[in-house]
């Protein structure tokens, strides 16, 4: 069944130079390139009350580090991190054999960071409005139309930047997009939750001295002894609690240290399936990892050491989604790229996290990993058909293997940064994001810092 909407006027809320659409880790760092000269004016739209997304619900920033040990990704995110520390809410780049390294941060300290960063550089926020419509001329984009207790209105740009995560700009305008694996599977989601109490100690002690036991896929105990950690193991104790009758969806245990030393965020639920794009979808993966926590925490406390009088503290305010949709861009990342460590005549990041790929099915985890960082180039932010549109994130342009390498927070937001450098260069040379010169976008992300190999 379908109904008429009549056509109508609606109002132009406002006119842009650059218009950036989601207020995640790639979004606040396109923003920020974007307006940080004050000579355009810039506007970020977000459909939460804060910005940050996921850098706002208990994860670690991975992979600042590549795996010979070198930082790779500098520029801006580096930046964001040294505003955090100069408030003691950031940790060091620890190094980690699974995860090349672990940055802890404070969620709530991200969102002030965040909102400062956009103040300082002058960028209009606009915050509980949903992109819902684009407006194009040929084929360029001309602007947005937003939803909100308001209705609708316009926003109109000289440039848009997709940063919402799920490619909503691209697919409305027009952009072709894709899901999955070749059967459309997607990594399920994760709803982060924070536990405090745990005793530390005992927790490090088990896994350093009984490593028999309390086994860790492939990091050694020694990197337990000390600092910051990620488990990654105890299969045996989650089979164990499967045989009595809880109900776990992950085959390992994945805690995260936090920065208080009885802090621990748990990122165990998991519910296969979901599609983010899908709002009943979306609706159901909640409520399912609500009640999943349930189960996860009493398997926590019965067969961890450390957290036998543990309390759950802080749910997450929403899911972490690890995939949807991507868009297939100007040049389409491949993991073959990523495994060979391609180099590219117009990298704009280089990136080192390994191809960590959430089974879509199952509770289980590949992970394929390199001996260098590797090359991402421009092309993957710039979409084949569509012009004044760039996207950064975990929707650029790459495959379902590809995308499980890029989709951390540190690439993402060198993808942001990349974004917005370049969408501010475009509008200074008169030119298309897709013309603009890549010699003088690779030297202005080198002089703000940023790691070009």
């Amino acid at each position: 069944m379908t109904v008429h909407e009549p056509a109508r006027d609606i109002n132009v809320r406002a006119e842009v130079d650059i218009l950036v659409v989601g207020g995640g880790p790639s979004g606040v760092m396109a923003a920020y390139a974007a307006a940080r000269t004050g000579k355009h004016k810039v506007m970020l739209l977000e459909s939460r009350g804060f910005l940050g997304g996921n850098l706002t619900i208990g994860l670690p920033i991975l992979a600042f580090l590549g795996p010979k040990g070198n930082q790779v990704i500098k520029g801006e995110p580096q930046h964001f991190i040294d505003r955090l520390r100069a408030r003691g809410a950031a940790g060091p780049h620890k190094p980690c054999k699974n995860h090349m390294s672990l940055t802890i941060i404070d969620s709530e300290e991200a969102k002030n960071v965040c909102a400062e960063m956009m103040e300082e550089a002058g960028v209009e926020v606009l915050m509980y409005v949903f992109c819902c419509g684009v407006l194009k001329d040929g084929d360029r984009v001309k602007g947005v139309i937003i939803e909100s207790k308001c209705g609708r209105e316009a926003i109109l740009a000289k440039t848009v930047i997709d940063c919402t995560g799920d490619g909503d700009v691209a697919f409305r305008a027009g952009v072709e997009c894709h899901k999955g694996d070749a059967e459309g599977g997607m990594q399920p989601p994760t709803l982060m939750y924070q536990m405090r109490g745990v005793k530390m100690q005992e927790l490090r002690d088990a896994i350093v001295k009984h490593p028999d036991v309390y086994d860790m896929d492939v990091m050694p105990p020694e990197q337990f002894v000390s600092g910051h950690f990620i488990t990654v193991g105890l299969r045996k104790q989650i089979l164990q609690a499967q045989a009595d009758g809880l109900d776990i969806p992950v085959s390992r245990t994945i805690l995260i240290t936090g920065l208080k030393p009885d802090e621990i965020w748990v990122n165990m639920t998991r519910v296969s399936g979901t599609d983010s794009t899908d709002p009943a979808s979306y609706t159901r993966c909640e409520l399912t990892a609500h009640k999943q926590m349930k189960d996860v925490t009493e398997y926590l406390r019965r067969y961890v050491p450390g957290f036998e009088d543990a309390t759950v503290e802080k749910v997450a305010p929403f899911t972490g989604i690890r995939e949807s949709r991507v868009i297939v861009g100007k040049y389409v990342l491949t993991a073959e790229d990523i495994l060979s460590m391609k180099h590219f005549d117009d990298v704009v990041v280089v990136a080192g996290y390994p191809v960590d790929i959430h089974h879509a099915k199952g509770g289980d985890c590949t992970m394929l990993f390199t001996a260098d960082a590797y090359d991402i180039p421009y092309r993957v932010l710039v979409p084949e058909k569509v012009e004044s549109l760039l996207v950064a994130g975990r929707c650029s342009s790459m495959n379902h293997e590809a995308m499980a390498g890029t989709r951390v927070m540190s690439t993402c937001m060198a993808l942001g940064e990349a974004a917005g450098t370049a969408a501010r260069l475009a509008l200074e040379a008169g030119v298309q994001p897709s013309a603009v010169d890549i010699p003088s976008l690779q030297s202005a992300l080198r002089a703000n810092g940023a790691y070009l190999g």
